[in-house]
């Protein structure tokens, strides 16, 4: 015999009602299903992926996202809080390094190296990885894991994660860093754009050898990435890069 057909009501705020059908957002939505389940199951089976999700409320009571929605319940969903402290609440998710470091997905190597351009610790894996390797990198190294893909953000090994709504490289920048409060924490020109490394002041003296005879002849300081050795001077790009990290400062 067949489950009786059950239901439950959620509301969803905020952000959040991007990922829902237009006729869908910001309504309380009659849910049916068959039988018990999770929140977060109930919550992704609407393409909302978790790593979205700040608070949660069934029947006026912070849960988890683990607690299993019965019929009748009410459930509250909200995205994060930019303002509001609710640390007093139960967290979602166990807790991550400040700043954030990330890992970006197969299709984001221009958001890549801006992240690295202001000093943010940026994993975007050369070879082409499938979503359960990405995620596994994600878990085993503690990364905020940025992406487009919906669902490659629900894979339950990811617990931070935000999920880009715009292709705009320079729009993605500037979502990252008001997600993630980070304008305070920009730091230019101090990782490898093309690797992630650390950069250090190197005397001209010890890479002289390696110079074009302009670049030689014209610049006098110079970087050093000390992963992969790449060097680094204020070039022809060096203005418009900075005018490009002035206009994201505070």
């Amino acid at each position: 015999m067949k489950s009786s057909m059950a239901e439950a009501t959620f509301r969803f705020y905020g952000e959040l009602n991007d990922f829902l059908p237009p006729k869908m957002r910001q309504h309380t939505l009659a849910y049916p299903f068959t039988e018990p389940q999770t929140v977060k199951h109930l919550i992704e089976a609407l393409r909302i992926p978790h790593t979205e999700v700040e608070l949660i409320l069934i029947n006026s009571q912070p849960v988890d996202f683990t607690a299993v929605v019965h019929p009748h319940d009410h459930v509250s969903v909200y995205p994060v809080f930019h303002e509001l402290d609710i640390s007093p609440l139960p967290a979602l998710r166990p807790s991550r390094a400040y700043p954030p470091r990330f890992i970006l997905d197969n299709h984001l190597g221009k958001l890549a190296r801006l992240l690295r351009l202001l000093g943010f610790d940026t994993l975007y894996p050369r070879a082409h990885l499938d979503d359960s390797e990405l995620a596994q990198m994600a878990h085993d190294e503690n990364r905020v894991m940025l992406s487009r893909d919906r669902g490659l953000l629900m894979r339950s090994l990811i617990t931070h994660g935000y999920c880009l709504r715009t292709t705009n490289t320079a729009e993605q920048v500037t979502a990252v860093l008001h997600r993630y409060h980070l304008h305070d924490h920009i730091q230019p020109w101090t990782r490898c754009l093309n690797c992630n490394g650390r950069l250090h002041p190197v005397p001209k003296s010890e890479i002289e050898h390696r110079l074009q005879p302009k670049t030689r002849l014209y610049f006098d300081e110079f970087r050093l990435c000390q992963d992969c050795n790449q060097i680094y001077w204020k070039g022809s790009h060096f203005t418009t890069l900075q005018q490009f990290i002035e206009r994201l400062r505070p």
